[in-house]
């Protein structure tokens, strides 16, 4: 009978074979492992976008599906070609979510990504929000909303504060633009994707304005807030892209700040990853000058943001 096979101390497998020639095989582990699957070429675009995707802190459900997309277009593309019933997709998309938590960036990476794919002829991002939809007059409104969907044609256009449009009541010239909105949306449907974001709970009162909006977006996708080892994440890559960093006493510092600035704020006050942004701009520009003044400027000190150098919100 064969004898077991055994781990040795050195990371070796020893394998004793009971034969009329006994002889030990011996391989390393790494002769074991199973080789990672390669993505074919055809799904660069996927490799691509999670790379991408891969440096954002956070967000899973976002990444999630944010492939699953993917996977929906590039399995109905795969049907057309068996001659199976492929009916287009409807792409327009909501972002639930506060302020800060990455909405913009994504929007941005979904527009990349459906140019690979020839799902968008561009690609691009139109940012908007009430003012650049609403006029001032009858007429003025739809004509607005017109152009600026001409504008992100082949591409995206991602209404921020979207609920704004709806806040004005029935003589608001907001609905105005809602109902030109949802004409474009039907019409133009796969000519451009439209993207509205804004808090959770505003926006689901907002889709209950239009009986037709609801339908429009199969896909909703939920930002949650970063707790705080994700804000400490955020900023340390934001210093990092800087070429600075934090004295351990500064890191203590921001991080007590944030526990505490979390816990006093409602969630539609806090900005997230914005908020941590605002806080490195500010402390870069305080160290800058405590510098000029030390008259100081070895390597050491030009890279390191110390605790007296954070400049906090309340702190102006």
């Amino acid at each position: 009978m064969d004898q077991p096979i055994r781990m040795k101390s050195n990371g070796q497998i020893s394998v004793s074979l009971n034969s009329q020639k006994r002889k030990t095989v011996t391989k390393t582990l790494t002769d074991f492992q199973v080789a990672p699957k390669v993505i074919p070429p055809e799904h660069s675009a996927l490799k691509e976008i999670e790379e991408e995707l891969g440096a954002l802190v956070g967000m899973d459900e976002m990444k999630r599906t944010i492939k699953e997309i993917y996977a929906w277009i590039y399995v109905n593309k795969k049907r057309e070609e068996m001659g199976l019933k492929a009916k287009k997709q409807a792409l327009h998309m909501m972002f639930k979510g506060n302020p800060g938590t990455g909405k913009t960036t994504v929007a941005r990476l979904i527009g990349k990504l459906f140019q690979k794919m020839n799902v968008l002829t561009k690609g691009h991002l139109i940012e908007a929000e009430r003012a650049d939809l609403v006029g001032e007059y009858i007429g003025h409104t739809a004509q607005k909303t017109r152009d600026l969907v001409k504008k992100a044609h082949g591409g995206i256009l991602f209404i921020d504060e979207a609920y704004s449009l709806g806040r004005g009541g029935e003589k608001d010239f907001g609905k105005e633009a809602i109902d030109t909105l949802v004409k474009h949306m039907e019409d133009k449907q796969h000519e451009f994707v439209l993207i509205l974001a804004g808090y959770s709970r505003e926006m689901d009162y907002f889709l209950s304005l239009n009986p037709g909006l609801h339908s429009r977006f199969p896909l909703v996708i939920d930002f949650p807030d970063y707790n705080i080892e994700q804000l400490m994440q955020i900023g340390a890559k934001m210093l990092v892209e800087r070429e600075y960093s934090l004295s351990h006493e500064a890191e203590k510092k921001i991080k007590d700040h944030l526990i505490w600035v979390k816990s006093v704020l409602s969630p539609n006050h806090f900005s997230n990853g914005r908020y941590v942004r605002n806080i490195i701009e500010k402390s870069i520009r305080a160290q800058a000058m405590r510098l000029l003044l030390q008259n100081s400027y070895d390597r050491h000190e030009l890279m390191t943001i110390r605790s007296n150098d954070l400049v906090f919100e309340e702190d102006g």
